[in-house]
């Protein structure tokens, strides 16, 4: 509400003719909002850029540098690697005659360079000057008619001035056209070489006057800060389209869709052979200043580059050009240091980070802006962060504040909580149930208040273990052994990890984690277990490490992740946990449904036969409007029900289909308490704290931890106790979005899966969830080159007592005494 209130304001500021581009706000259902400063938001986010974006252009790092290497760069040959000089006329002139002696060659001038637009004046200005065809992006176009050029496309235009076969005779009329082409392209012409059929062929060669190289005579043009860019043909490698990775079968014309195509060559990434990773062409990489190219500042640490620009003296021309520059190069590469993102390189491709580094990689810019007086509101910005790193964001937040802002957090995070001025507790329960204001006040006044679940569980915290501990004796029982684990910033890493027990990887942002879970036991095990079931094939050969050993008594590898369950209106809990077909059969079973002959299709709102077609079973309907919000109205044929008519006259208890659909999971288990199918998936969702989501909910609108936790209850549901092969699941911080009191339901849930046979590996950073863990794999010690070690293994109480070598450890004493 807050949020969108202050952007709706903002919004309505501006003219019916710029609202058309931006989606404006809807008007909040709430009766006034006052004293409501300019709002910012940053947000939780799972989808963090493409390929194409790093660190350095979400913080905009990379855009000031491009600048600083337009202005303040020296350009050298690719092929030279000389510095490139101004070329005199006769310098030119001798060199075609030299190069292009006996062939027959026509010369051009340069109109326009990579630019937008359809030129319909300047090709009438030529067709004026007698000139009948322009090359257009390589080809030939007339000047009368001229075509209907793409608007938003960049095209380079060049006029052909005459052609000459090249020898000693030819040099006067040589010089003559030199003359023309150099005056029209402004210093600058393009040379292209002509078949006996009088066709142009192959690429156009460039000279200039301004810059060219005094070893092979090529000419450049000058430097544009779209040639550092790698979003843009002019500055992307050719080779890999800007992302630094080899590309099969890929061109350009599918810029764009580079993440999609990386997709299916997941795990067997290669960098590219022409830029070594590095992005740009060879022109672009050859710019230098203070001896390093674009490329070479890019792969530095934040931490090595704010030292750099730090030290860095310049004087007269340079130091007024560089002015500006430097100060927002050094407070940019500032901020990311302060929220601890110092370990971070400037070209880190935005997938690669985790959703804590993305989050303070956005606080970071925000802090860059330098607003005062702004309401900045953040959605759980302690996701994805160790205890350490934590406190570092606070002491950021604490500085935003000390400017002259607001501060509004949402969080569960017991740290932020206890350090707030003010205290807002909504409650009393979830969904339907909550929605009241149930304390306000300091943390003090919060804890006092019987009313207040939050301030219960600050008064009481929870205390470990909640069962006793399975044990753990190194050299006995079953273990999944990772040798020399060696991708990214892990260093000939070798694991050790329990199987049939709950086990935590811990470790400060950037440390590993991610990188040992997903990229090196997932992918390999995935591979592994996939040769098993079809041996006929060659076994596949371990990526990121030597080998992994012991995984033969799995029965399957399965990450559970906060990626999206559906992306339909249609995709709903009830149908991804697999209770619907279970209530479709229920209400098949019905007599009014067994004497229409209706079968457990007809209540399916996915397909046609009992569904409301006037909105396709998603019960609302979407109306546009121009200049306003588009508008999702219930759809009036079946009222938000979703079925057509006879389909809701088919009752159970009472209800109709419907109605079912519009109920709470909380609702439902009692609901269906007799039927012990439904009731048991519908206790799980109780268990692991949705039982306020109703059945019906929409897909898209569940957050990542609500995603997370359906797909365990699936994987639940489906559990077999004391099955032959257990599974090996992995879990990425599942207590993302959870309240403290909902972090001991889904401990228990996760105790019980694992004691169905199954193991649980799970990167984590919540401390009452590690302190539950029967063995805890600490890396670190700190992020990016000073990670990727195993600092500790063992169990909670063994790393507590690895202090200070484990900041896990650090965070961990401060529960020794109080809970574990």
């Amino acid at each position: 509400i807050l949020f969108n209130e202050g952007q709706r304001r903002y919004l309505e500021s501006l003219n019916a003719y710029a609202r058309q581009f931006v989606q404006p706000a809807a008007r909040p259902e709430v009766d006034a909002v006052r004293g409501l400063p300019p709002t910012v938001a940053i947000e939780q986010r799972t989808s963090r850029g493409g390929r194409k974006s790093t660190v350095g252009t979400l913080t905009e790092i990379h855009h000031f540098l491009r600048l600083l290497f337009v202005k303040l760069g020296v350009q050298h040959c690719p092929d030279c690697e000389l510095p490139i000089q101004p070329q005199d006329r006769d310098a030119i002139a001798a060199r075609i005659l030299a190069d292009w002696d006996g062939r027959r060659i026509a010369l051009l001038a340069p109109l326009v360079v990579g630019r937008k637009g359809i030129y319909k004046e300047l090709a009438q200005w030529a067709a004026r000057k007698g000139h009948y065809l322009l090359r257009v992006d390589g080809e030939p176009l007339p000047t009368d008619p001229w075509p209907q050029l793409d608007r938003y496309r960049e095209h380079n235009i060049d006029l052909p001035l005459g052609e000459i076969q090249i020898g000693p005779a030819a040099e006067p009329e040589l010089r003559a056209l030199l003359d023309r082409a150099l005056d029209q392209g402004k210093g600058s012409l393009r040379l292209l070489a002509v078949d006996a059929a009088g066709n142009w062929q192959g690429e156009a060669v460039n000279f200039s006057t301004r810059r060219a190289c005094p070893g092979c005579g090529r000419g450049f043009e000058e430097p544009d800060p779209r040639l550092f860019s790698y979003n843009s043909k002019h500055g992307w490698c050719p080779g890999c389209f800007g992302t630094g990775l080899k590309l099969e079968g890929f061109d350009g014309e599918q810029s764009g869709e580079e993440r999609e195509w990386l997709a299916a060559f997941k795990g067997e990434e290669r960098t590219c052979a022409s830029c070594h990773g590095q992005r740009l062409n060879p022109e672009a990489l050859a710019v230098s200043f203070q001896d390093r190219s674009i490329g070479e500042l890019s792969t530095l640490p934040v931490s090595q580059a704010e030292s750099l620009f730090a030290d860095l003296e310049l004087a007269g021309r340079e130091a007024a050009v560089a002015r500006d520059l430097l100060a927002e190069l050094r407070a940019r590469l500032g901020f990311l240091r302060q929220v601890g993102l110092g370990y971070l390189s400037l070209d880190r491709a935005a997938p690669s980070l985790s959703g804590g580094e993305a989050q303070r990689i956005r606080l970071a810019a925000q802090l860059g802006s330098n607003l005062r007086g702004v309401c900045y509101i953040l959605d759980e910005p302690t996701i994805g962060l160790h205890p350490r790193d934590n406190r570092m964001l606070l002491d950021t937040l604490a500085g935003l504040q000390r400017q002259g802002n607001s501060i509004l957090v949402v969080e569960h995070d017991e740290e932020t909580i206890r350090r707030a001025d003010l205290v807002l507790d909504l409650g009393p329960g979830a969904g339907v149930q909550g929605g009241e204001l149930v304390a306000q006040g300091s943390l003090a006044e919060l804890m006092a208040n019987p009313a207040s679940v939050t301030g219960r569980c600050l008064a009481n915290p929870m205390r470990h273990p909640l069962q006793p501990r399975r044990p753990v004796a190194p050299g006995e029982g079953d273990w999944l052994r990772v040798q020399q684990a060696r991708t990214n910033n892990l260093r000939d890493l070798d694991v050790d990890l329990p199987l049939g027990r709950l086990v935590c990887v811990s470790g400060v942002s950037g440390s590993g984690k991610s990188t040992l879970v997903h990229q090196v036991l997932h992918a390999n095990l995935q591979a592994q277990l996939a040769h098993r079931r079809g041996p006929g094939r060659r076994r596949p050969r371990y990526q990121g490490c030597r080998e992994i050993a012991g995984w033969d008594g799995l029965g399957g590898v399965l990450e559970v992740d906060q990626s999206p369950i559906g992306k339909t209106p249609r995709s709903c809990p009830a149908t991804y946990v697999g209770l619907w077909d279970g209530i479709r059969k229920l209400f098949a079973a019905a007599g009014e449904a067994r004497i229409r002959g209706y079968g457990p299709a007809r209540f399916s709102f996915n397909v046609g036969g009992g569904r409301c077609e006037a909105c396709q079973g998603q019960g609302f309907q979407r109306i546009e409007m121009s200049f306003l919000p588009d508008v999702k109205v219930p759809c009036e044929t079946c009222a938000g029900a979703r079925f057509n008519r006879e389909t809701l006259d088919i009752e159970f208890k009472g209800c109709n289909i419907g109605q079912v659909l519009a109920m709470s999971v909380d609702q439902a288990v009692d609901f269906f308490a007799a039927h012990a199918a439904v009731y048991q998936t519908l206790r799980l969702l109780q268990d692991v704290g949705l039982g306020y989501l109703t059945l019906g909910q929409p897909s898209p609108t569940l957050s990542g931890g609500e995603a997370q936790r359906l797909k365990l209850v699936s994987e639940l549901a489906k559990a077999r106790p004391n099955s032959r092969r257990g599974k090996l699941y992995l879990l990425d911080e599942p207590t993302v979005g959870l309240h403290m009191a909902d972090v001991e339901r889904l401990i228990r849930v996760l105790h019980r899966l694992v004691d169905t046979g199954n193991s649980l590996l799970v990167i984590e950073h919540n401390l009452d969830l590690i302190a539950e863990a029967d063995w805890v794999l600490d890396l670190g010690p700190e992020g990016g080159d000073a990670g990727g070690e195993l600092v500790v293994a063992g169990t909670p109480e063994q790393v507590a007592a690895s202090a200070p070598a484990s900041r896990t450890g650090e965070a961990l004493q401060r529960l020794v005494g109080r809970k574990i």
